[in-house]
């Protein structure tokens, strides 16, 4: 795998920069950041390259045009082509899901098709009132497979039925109503909106975020039984061996701040 040094050397439609325990991952493929093959490959690359990083906190995921992405290329939506582009959308969904650091989707404008199911992968998404999602797949003839499958988990069955088949758009404020999004705020606010989020989020425990994130991941659609079970064999075996635990327990009995160790 390459490290980030050289990976960043390679890129063509992504921007990506590690610095202060934060890694940026920007899209740039102008004007629409339509997703290719070989952009949501790069995107791919990006986010596993991050793996097994102790010194990463957390991953942003933005865009640098005023489009955040209009989905899939309809080169590659061709019968011939879609099977290599769902191979390799399979490969951004599995590397967001496997990512250990919490990571946020920061959108300012459309997300599209499967601009909006990217979206739908982060932890958390933070945008402006310029934003707005949609699947409207279902005026070319074919359906989102992946929001088929994970938008009746985060907003319902009900509105998911309504966006899939009428292939109407969801409003920022439709989508902060609905839980799809995190905040909503005007433009102006965005950078100090993320920023003030990435401050919170670093004050903590690289590696306590990381078993957090965890359990909550892999405790989604489990019976409440089996995942109460998870969550107990996580803190047990996984959190307690961790020394930034022992240095938070010391911290709050000697009335200081921690100083993590990030192990």
């Amino acid at each position: 795998m390459a490290t980030p040094t050289t990976l960043t050397e390679q890129l063509k439609f992504i921007q990506f920069d590690v610095a202060n325990n934060i890694a940026r991952i920007t899209l740039n493929h102008a004007p629409y950041n339509v997703l290719t093959v070989p952009m949501m490959t790069e995107l791919a690359q990006s986010i596993e390259s991050l793996n097994g990083r102790g010194d990463i906190k957390a991953i942003l995921v933005g865009s640098a045009q005023k489009t955040f992405s209009a989905g899939i290329s309809l080169e590659d939506s061709k019968p011939d082509r879609v099977f290599q582009t769902l191979e390799a959308f399979n490969r951004v969904f599995a590397a967001i899901r496997e990512i250990s650091k919490p990571l946020i989707m920061v959108v300012n404008g459309p997300a599209i098709g499967a601009g909006s199911e990217l979206v739908a992968f982060g932890d958390m998404v933070i945008a402006t009132p310029q934003a707005k999602f949609a699947q409207p797949e279902v005026k070319l003839g074919v359906f989102p497979p992946f929001a088929a499958v994970m938008l009746p988990q985060l907003i319902g069955p009900k509105k998911t039925y309504e966006l899939i088949l009428t292939g109407e758009a969801l409003t920022a404020e439709d989508a902060l109503r609905l839980g799809f999004v995190n905040k909503v705020v005007p433009e102006k606010d965005l950078d100090k909106t993320v920023d003030d989020v990435l401050a919170k989020i670093s004050e903590f425990s690289a590696p306590v975020l990381e078993v957090t994130k965890k359990v909550i991941g892999s405790s989604i659609g489990l019976p409440l039984d089996e995942a109460m079970k998870k969550s107990q064999n996580i803190y047990l075996n996984e959190l307690m061996n961790l020394q930034d635990v022992q240095e938070g327990l010391r911290a709050v009995l000697e009335k200081r701040k921690p100083v993590w160790k990030n192990k």
